[in-house]
This record gives structure tokens, sequence and C-alpha cells, in this order.
């Protein structure tokens, strides 16, 4: 089963009164381009990080960030009581030495002060947190997972009606051949006989023409065809990480029907070869999404 390079996946994991936040998002990429946003506490372990997501995902455009909320308690700056016992004492002192009336109110004067609503202390990443972090990166990467197995299983069912179509256009070409060497054979013997007072050898115009017919032969062409598509078939089957070969296969098919295409010279065949064009087209587009 096939799987798109599209995807989402978001998680949440709640520990030291901190809420954890992990969304992962992914379009397609001929390699995997990851790029990360992440709080400074935890980038210490952006290599690990980087390598959970490389391992999970191969290919895509990635983009990963990783923030935190914090409740009431945490995220309220907590007030430095030693600086502000020290800007207490110190206008105690000038006042007494300076004989300056000391504030009406403490409080309005003392938080005012430098540092003191200043948050001092350096945050650590505890096992316990970067074990809630690893959970929550492991979820959201399989959340993003199932949403491209999902998108997969969309591309194959497209791909597979695309496939049918192109193989019922295939054989809608023979009865148009078989019938077109009569009309060719028809065509230049009266093209001959329009022309007045011309003698010619009918058995030289009989090699001529099977030249001719052979080298507008498209039997070669129409079994190349129906082996890729047959190939493209079984390569959806194999599991993800096929979307390059898949690539390389559509490519095949569209030399197959462009030389088709060439060497009909019947209004009816290369109409059916435009149609087959189109449905290639449109796998073509859709390929290009495939990991």
């Amino acid at each position: 089963m096939i799987q798109s390079m599209t995807g989402y996946g978001k998680s949440t994991a709640v520990v030291n009164g901190k809420k954890i936040h992990v969304e992962i998002k992914s379009l397609n990429s001929k390699a995997l381009d990851l790029s990360t946003r992440i709080v400074p506490l935890y980038r210490e372990k952006e290599m690990e990080i980087r390598s959970m997501v490389g391992k999970a995902l191969e290919r895509g455009k990635v983009d990963l960030v990783i923030w935190v909320e914090k409740d009431d308690t945490q995220a309220a700056t907590p007030i430095n009581t030693a600086v502000l016992g020290c800007y207490y004492q110190q206008i105690r002192r000038i006042s007494e030495e300076q004989g300056i009336p000391l504030p009406a109110d403490w409080f309005a004067t003392l938080l005012r002060m430098p540092d003191v609503m200043t948050r001092t202390e350096a945050e650590e990443l505890t096992e316990e947190e970067w074990n809630a972090v690893h959970a929550a990166v492991e979820e959201a990467i399989a959340t993003l997972v199932e949403f491209r197995t999902q998108e997969g299983v969309a591309l194959q069912k497209k791909f597979t009606e695309k496939i049918r179509n192109i193989g019922n256009l295939l054989q809608s070409i023979e009865p148009y051949e078989q019938s077109r060497t009569e009309r060719i054979r028809q065509r230049l013997v009266e093209s001959l006989e329009a022309i007045p007072n011309v003698e010619y050898d009918k058995n030289r115009l009989e090699q001529e023409m099977i030249y001719y017919i052979e080298k507008l032969d498209i039997s070669e062409e129409k079994q190349r065809l129906a082996n890729h598509l047959k190939y493209f078939m079984e390569t959806m089957e194999n599991g993800h990480g096929q979307g390059k070969k898949l690539g390389f296969i559509a490519q095949e098919m569209g030399r197959e029907i462009n030389t088709t295409g060439s060497k009909s010279n019947l209004a009816e065949m290369q109409n059916i070869v435009v149609k087959m064009k189109d449905e290639l087209e449109q796998i073509k587009e859709q390929v290009l999404n495939v990991m």
C-alpha cells in the first residue's frame, strides 16, 4: 500500500504544570526536508527529535513545532524576595542618613525597583519532562503517518482507475489498427491511379506498402505499454516508499503512448492517444505526492 507525502499530526502532554504541544505537517519533496521550531529548553534534544522524524517519514517537506503552555502558577513571574529585602534596607538607611521621608506605600515603591520581578533561575530539562516530550513527538508522528496512509488509499484508488482507463483505451485501438492497413493500401492505389498515363510495378508497390505499413506497426509499443501498466499496479502493492519508481514507470508509459501517437496516421487512433495522454497526465501530477 502506498503512502502520500501530505499529512498532519498533533499531540499534547502535561507535566510539571506545563502543557506541551507538538504539531507536525508534511508536503511532497524529493527528499526529507525538515525544519523545526522548538522551545529553548528542548533544543539539546533536537538531533534526537530529528532522528525520530527521519526514520518514520523518510521523504517530504516536514515542519515540526513544539511549544509550551504554562498554567497560572508557572506563568507568573516570582518576586525576588532577596533583592526586594536589600532595596528595603537600603531605602531605610538612606532615609535615616539623608533625612528623607520613608515612602508611604512600600510595595508600590519596591516592586518598581530593578530585578525585583525578574526570573533568575535557569530551567533544566528533567528526565520526566523529556520522556513526556518524547512520547508526544512519537504520538504526533504516528498521527501524521496514519494521515499519510489514508491519503495513500485515496491515491491508489485514483491510480487504479486511471491505469484501468488507459488499458481500456489501449484495447479500443485494436479495431482501427486492423482496418487501417487496407485504408492505407487503398489510398495509395487511388493516388497512383489518379495520375494519368502512369504505369507502375504492382509487385514493387506491394513490397513498398509492406515496408511502409511495418514502419507504422504499433504492436511492440502496445505490448510494452501493457507491461508498464501491469508493473505500475504491482509496484503500488509492494508497500510505501515506491513514489520515485512509480514516477519512472509513468515516464516510460508516456514514451510508449507518444510513439503510438506518432505512428497513428488515423484520426480515430490519434483521438484515443490524446485520451490516454490525459489519463497519464493526471497520474503524473499525483505521483509526485507519493512517498
